[in-house]
């Protein structure tokens, strides 16, 4: 077994220990001579968990953004809404659906749709709390009637934009 000095400099780095450089063990001795390091009471900063409605908002938000199409709007870059010319008057009148294309839209057509799909989200959410039997009756049916609503006019509005990005879609 060897002693324990030669123990000692093996552990330790090579270049810190054999190191011949005076200017080394100066600068390692001479600050700490006359330097203390102070006591310092430091606290890591508690983080705590965000409720759970800031989760769900955070979750509708990008569920919004990726069914909207921002990913797409980002790289191809198409504009925000289009413009045809009617036949008869020769005016200019402005496009939000780009008709006939499935894999193209503007970035208006995009909000919109993304829009009613959240819709119909938060109206599945609002029938799901109408089912809550701690609540008054007025709420519930409050909630139940909005649900409703918003499950419709999701639907129907998303019809709707189907029949007009594809005219021949189930006829």
């Amino acid at each position: 077994m060897p002693p324990k000095s030669e123990t000692l400099s093996r552990s330790a780095p090579a270049d810190q220990a054999d190191s011949m450089d005076p200017l080394f063990h100066l600068l390692k001795i001479i600050p700490f001579g006359f330097l203390r390091v102070p006591r310092m009471r430091l606290k890591l900063p508690s983080i705590s968990l965000p409720s759970a409605m800031t989760v769900y908002a955070l979750v509708l938000l990008t569920y919004f953004m990726v069914v909207s199409g921002i990913i797409y709007d980002v790289i191809v870059e198409p504009p925000g809404i289009g413009s045809t010319q009617d036949r008869h008057t020769g005016a200019v009148r402005p496009v939000v659906f780009l008709p006939g294309r499935v894999n193209g839209q503007y970035i208006i057509e995009g909000l919109s749709s993304g829009f009613m799909f959240v819709l119909g989200g938060i109206g599945i959410v609002l029938l799901d709390l109408a089912l809550d039997r701690n609540r008054a009756k007025i709420v519930k049916v409050s909630f139940a009637s909005a649900g409703i609503s918003s499950v419709i006019i999701a639907y129907v509005m998303s019809m709707l934009f189907i029949r007009i990005k594809i005219p021949a879609y189930l006829r």
